[in-house]
């Protein structure tokens, strides 16, 4: 029997890193974004009694080291199937090292595969209970969508789903980061309010210029990699709605949307200054009126001068009031 999983990658729309753990792993908070950009995985049964990978990509190990194999390890010790023979084929488009969870979903898809190959029928929640034995990314990769993960994160909370037009990825060449290493100079980082609390409240808002404003990633702001640096400024320019590193790097994605386009940036010396073009405007319901018109008279405007407020008046007048002619009697 064959069976085929579509495994698809990660982004991390916010990644921050709170503190180290006894055990060594460290806590996050981050809002997690599955992606249309695919490993396809095929696990087919045999009679050899043992679990054997193959894959495409040279440099990703094919033995007990590889995420697959070991997927399908915990799976059989938890559903008493030791001995169980098993090939899976890893057909990889998802760049390795990266931060796209590559090896993560990919484990995920073996899971998934062999549940309906065995007919294990396992729940959500035993998936997931296996899945966290294996790598911290691989319960988010069995459910993905939009989700608030904690602790190491495993720990996930469904959010309101990120509607992008358009997400672009584009890895440096040459440039791959030790996640080990990473997590070392995150460390070192000055402490910060986490900005996925922002994330969040934006994702439920639904706006998404400022979705794409709260972007933010702890292990782009240390590692401080050049290469990405430069592969943002291109994003931007080519109208980048926002754009951050994913997980540990070294891949960076940009979000796109036809609604609002950056069209100058300003070099300003301690920062860059965005001129964005707006396309459309959402507005509530309650400010339309019964014509199918925006009514401004009820958004309570009001103006600021000299250091006070005012509330605006009614309406005095209409297009062309200045230059109408009086009515005759």
């Amino acid at each position: 029997m064959e069976i085929k999983v579509l495994a698809p990658a990660k982004i991390n729309l916010t990644l921050d890193v709170t503190d180290k753990r006894p055990d060594g792993y460290h806590n996050i908070l981050s809002i997690m974004q599955s992606v249309d950009l695919y490993d396809t995985i095929t696990v087919t049964d045999n009679d050899s009694g043992q679990i054997t990978v193959s894959c495409n990509y040279e440099g990703v190990p094919c033995d007990e080291k590889n995420i697959c194999y070991k997927a399908a390890e915990k799976f059989f010790i938890a559903t008493r199937n030791e001995g169980q023979g098993v090939h899976i084929d890893i057909d990889k488009v998802i760049p390795t090292q990266a931060g796209l969870a590559g090896g993560s979903t990919d484990g995920a898809a073996v899971l998934m595969g062999l549940n309906k190959m065995f007919d294990a029928f396992l729940k959500p929640d035993e998936l997931h209970e296996i899945a966290e034995k294996i790598g911290a990314d691989v319960p988010f990769c069995l459910v993905g969508g939009t989700k608030y993960a904690t602790g190491i994160g495993t720990k996930l909370q469904k959010m309101p789903n990120f509607l992008a037009s358009h997400i672009v990825i584009c890895k440096p060449d040459n440039v791959s980061v030790s996640t080990a290493e990473a997590y070392k100079k995150v460390d070192a980082l000055n402490p910060h309010p986490p900005y996925t609390d922002e994330m969040i409240k934006s994702l439920f808002s639904r706006d998404m210029f400022r979705i794409t404003s709260t972007l933010f990633n702890d292990f782009e702001l240390a590692l401080k990699l050049e290469e990405v640096n430069d592969i943002k400024r291109i994003m931007y320019k080519r109208k980048a709605l926002g754009a951050s590193m994913s997980g540990s790097g070294s891949a960076v994605f940009a979000v796109y949307n036809s609604e609002r386009k950056v069209t100058e940036i300003k070099e300003m010396g301690s920062h860059d200054m965005f001129i964005a073009e707006i396309l459309s405007i959402d507005a509530d319901e309650k400010y339309i009126d019964d014509k199918g018109a925006f009514d401004i008279t009820k958004c309570d405007l009001i103006t600021y001068a000299n250091g006070k407020y005012f509330t605006l008046g009614k309406q005095v007048g209409k297009f062309g009031y200045s230059v109408q002619k009086k009515k005759r009697k």
